[in-house]
């Protein structure tokens, strides 16, 4: 792994699924109003991005890697799970209920720890966000010699999409505001200190009910 996204977590409780399967594959394609077309371009270009609209299969929390890892890892240390979590460009895209977007930035703004937070981007509906490829590029040293590798295709550069938790199901469990903002405050104060973070722990059940 590069050294501008923090180590994958080596535990059982936190999935690294790498691949999209069919299923995930449908859901994705869920998201586009030609799916057909969607599944056309990656069976002939699988290793290739595509850019997906938000806001009727999912929205989109797009926070900075550090953060974002961070809120993936409380997520499923201590949380219900995520759904589908991808690196983009040095950032982490949280793949979240439809409306996240619009609800999350008002919730934070109540919140205590919002100054904490640093600047999140929420992509709803009439956003549109880039998904990584179905199936990894092939690291450089697989490739024919001499060929060369372009920056946007070397999958060491830190401009590569890839999943770190993959889609695998046709209908994802996705969180909604309310969890994204538990994962946001948990994470703003782990990088505040263990005092901070352990000086007032709200469970996601209390967060969540009603």
């Amino acid at each position: 792994m590069s050294d501008w996204l923090p180590e994958t977590p080596r535990t059982l409780a936190f999935p690294t699924a790498a691949y999209v399967t069919l299923a995930g594959a449908d859901w994705l394609a869920s998201a586009s109003p030609h799916p057909d077309e969607m599944h056309t371009l990656w069976a002939t270009r699988p290793s290739a991005p595509s850019v997906l609209p938000c806001g009727t299969a999912f929205d989109v929390i797009n926070a900075p890697a550090l953060f974002g890892r961070r809120m993936a890892d409380r997520l499923w240390s201590t949380g219900p799970g995520s759904g589908p979590v991808a690196a983009h460009r040095g950032r982490i895209l949280l793949f979240t209920a439809p409306g996240t977007a619009q609800r999350l930035p008002a919730l934070l703004a109540w919140e205590e720890w919002a100054t904490a937070v640093p600047p999140l981007l929420c992509h709803g509906s009439g956003d549109a966000v880039t998904v990584p490829p179905l199936h990894p590029r092939r690291p450089a040293a697989d490739r024919t010699p001499g060929a060369g590798v372009p920056a946007d295709e070397d999958p060491a550069a830190p401009s590569v999409s890839r999943w770190l938790v993959a889609p695998d199901v046709r209908h994802p469990w996705l969180p909604g505001p309310d969890v994204l903002l538990w994962a946001c405050v948990r994470a703003a104060r782990s990088m505040a200190g263990p005092a901070p973070e352990a000086a007032a722990q709200h469970p996601v059940s209390l967060l969540t009910a009603g």
